[in-house]
């Protein structure tokens, strides 16, 4: 007979808590899916310390579904409903002063939705995608470098939670400082004030939260972190247009937003998504760019168009936005992220591109505030 979700749910009820109560008498199990002799769900704790006392509980209904017939498969994704950061760890590198925030990562977002500045933070510029992969992050952090190298004083926030990858591309990792266990002393890198999602949770842990727990979260690494006198704050969003895009246009007073695709055609179609989206949530779209627009071997020389060609310039063409930079793809591009020196702090040719799209921003957003 095939196995059934009430039959697995039968066997979970006899896992036994740490409490003395079962796995389903606690309602811990979440997203049951049974295909054939497969079997996946999530462990849900109420909270982060709960879920640290799982691990035991986690490999006795693995082994408790094994041992069931027609049962071949088993995966077990161990949770909590609320994250809390990392223990207290002694700060580094200026990270700040004080305990680390004991606050909790991903509540439900609260107040109502309205537009409103950040204290201290003169604009803020959202960098989006459509789609993943297409190098938005690298953008982010190397465009952060390059406005901070010109003068300008620069924030960076990591708002892909799921995954994060300023930290790494930053070159820090610790967790953040708190003078008073809730507000956060950001990180500060290459002359860059910088806060991510990656710096409050433990190292290699999953998030798997709601859309309303994504937003909280958002809203607490704006409304929470200490960012002090910026002229910018970099927003470097998660692809699509989900909980994440709507939360931050909806509540705060987004400046504008840069849209990142490569040439390629699904990149593209998924880019036009994102364009229409930051539209119909009224943030101006102050142009594209075109991320590993050409390759040119080290070797020989050759050009190649990888990605195709051309894409993002005719898009842009076609919408009257500016094409305001086209990056190419270079492998030390990736080795510079990797170490955590983004390259735009270098002399080649890419810091250069890096250099005069950072200057160009500046300068519009100078001009338009001057009235110019």
């Amino acid at each position: 007979m095939p196995v059934t979700k009430e039959a697995i749910l039968a066997q979970l009820n006899a896992v036994p808590l740490p409490d003395g109560r079962t796995l389903t008498g606690a309602d811990m199990v979440r997203a049951l899916q049974v295909d054939g002799g497969k079997v996946r769900f999530v462990i849900e704790a109420p909270d982060a310390a709960t879920a640290r006392r799982l691990p035991p509980v986690q490999k006795a209904a693995e082994q408790a579904l094994r041992a069931m017939d027609g049962v071949g498969d088993v995966q077990i994704v161990l949770t909590a409903h609320k994250a809390k950061s990392p223990p207290p760890q002694q700060p580094t590198g200026g990270a700040g002063q004080g305990e680390p925030p004991q606050m909790e990562i991903g509540r439900h977002p609260t107040g109502k939705p309205a537009l409103k500045p950040i204290p201290g933070v003169k604009r803020i510029l959202a960098i989006g995608s459509g789609k993943g992969g297409v190098g938005k992050s690298t953008v982010s952090s190397n465009l952060a470098v390059a406005m901070a190298r010109q003068g300008w004083r620069v924030g960076l926030l990591d708002a892909d939670i799921y995954g994060p990858s300023q930290p790494r591309m930053m070159g820090m990792d610790q967790p953040p400082m708190s003078p008073d266990g809730k507000a956060i002393i950001p990180l500060e890198s290459h002359g860059v004030k910088f806060m991510s999602i990656g710096l409050l949770l433990p190292r290699g842990e999953a998030v798997i939260w709601r859309g309303p727990m994504l937003m909280g979260a958002l809203q607490q690494l704006l409304n929470d972190v200490r960012w002090g006198e910026l002229d910018v704050l970099i927003v470097d969003m998660p692809p699509g247009t989900g909980d994440i895009q709507l939360t931050l246009c909806s509540y705060f007073d987004v400046t504008g937003a840069l849209v990142v695709s490569t040439p390629q055609d699904v990149a593209l179609l998924d880019a036009q998504k994102a364009l229409v989206a930051f539209t119909k949530l009224g943030t101006e779209v102050i142009g594209l760019i075109e991320n590993m627009s050409t390759y040119i071997c080290p070797d020989c020389g050759h050009e190649a168009h990888i990605f195709g060609h051309g894409g993002v310039r005719a898009e842009a063409e076609k919408l009257g936005l500016p094409l305001l930079a086209e990056i190419p793809l270079r492998l030390d591009v990736r080795v510079s992220g990797d170490a955590g020196k983004p390259i735009a702090l270098g002399e080649d040719a890419i810091a250069e591109t890096y250099r005069k799209l950072a200057a160009r921003l500046i300068h519009a957003a100078e001009r338009k505030e001057a009235g110019a």
